[in-house]
């Protein structure tokens, strides 16, 4: 299962580095993860200092759709 971003991610970003796929997308104050880029590996989960970063078996369908939107209008962080 992919991973999912909630609002607990507020301006952080330390997660973006460490995806081997570049599936983050930026948007104000918060990013977001592509689902169709994600390649479930988790490793931004346990990067993630907040706590902002689940699975999606364990994510709230709200912010599953919610990142699958978003990841599709903003940009790709860098």
């Amino acid at each position: 299962m992919v991973s999912v971003v909630n609002d607990s991610c507020i301006k952080c970003k330390t997660c973006v580095s460490v995806c081997p796929v570049s599936a983050f997308h930026e948007g104000d104050d918060m990013v977001v993860i592509n689902p169709e880029t994600c390649i479930s590996c988790g490793v931004c989960i346990s990067e993630c200092p907040v706590g902002a970063i689940a699975p999606e078996e364990e994510a709230e369908k709200t912010w599953i759709d919610f990142n699958a939107v978003k990841s599709q209008e903003w940009p790709n962080a860098e």
